[in-house]
């Protein structure tokens, strides 16, 4: 008796088991409805918006920061190239890298200028390019670069031949992204800082860089 009974019970239980696991299974291969996707969407969406200028704004100042590391590198090379090799060194911009140029945009060049006259002749632009010891880039075209006038040169003993600023602002005109490299007559080069914590750097006065 107790073995029929058991038999029965069992017999039951089984259909019921493959009932739930193809329930079961319809449920796992649902997918979701068109409410869920839209309010998926709309969270993306408003996720983009708080980050997305966020992103522009760290891109920005990574990039000036990368091009104002590069110019102070040259510049602080060309100061101890001039010591070490006791001979005058120039800096400047040029398109071509043997003529120099008055636009800081254009890739920046320093080179051994045993005439000083601040200028590439024909006997120190050779073939070899033996005289032109470093070069950098051209700005991006987000980015402009303003500096002096004229060619920068190294004496000897490390002394600029003037003081002067290369200011990096981005294609905005927003001065909290402005970056300078400030060197002064001695040839000491610094790069400029936010000392007073809003935002802006300042200049070696400590008025605050602007972008124009």
């Amino acid at each position: 008796m107790f073995y029929k009974i058991s038999k029965l019970f069992s017999s039951t239980r089984v259909p019921s088991l493959a009932i739930q696991a193809r329930t079961s299974t319809k449920r796992k291969q649902a997918g979701i409805t068109l409410l869920e996707l839209m309010i998926t969407v709309s969270i993306l969406a408003v996720a983009l918006t708080v980050v997305s200028p966020n992103i522009k704004d760290f891109l920005t100042k990574n990039r000036i920061t990368g091009e104002i590391n590069e110019i102070s590198g040259l510049i602080q090379y060309a100061r101890h190239l001039s010591i070490d090799e006791q001979t005058p060194v120039t800096v400047c911009p040029s398109s071509n890298y043997s003529d120099c140029s008055n636009d800081w945009n254009d890739p920046k060049i320093a080179f051994i200028d045993r005439n000083g006259d601040g200028q590439r002749n024909d006997n120190e632009a050779n073939a070899n390019f033996e005289d032109l010891r470093i070069a950098s880039t051209a700005s991006s075209d987000s980015t402009t670069m303003t500096g002096p006038n004229a060619t920068i040169e190294f004496e000897e003993n490390g002394v600029a031949s003037q003081g002067f600023t290369l200011l990096i602002c981005p294609d905005t005109n927003d001065a909290k992204f402005a970056r300078a490299v400030n060197v002064s007559l001695q040839g000491r080069v610094r790069v400029s800082k936010d000392t007073d914590g809003d935002g802006v750097h300042e200049k070696p006065d400590g008025s605050p860089l602007t972008c124009s």
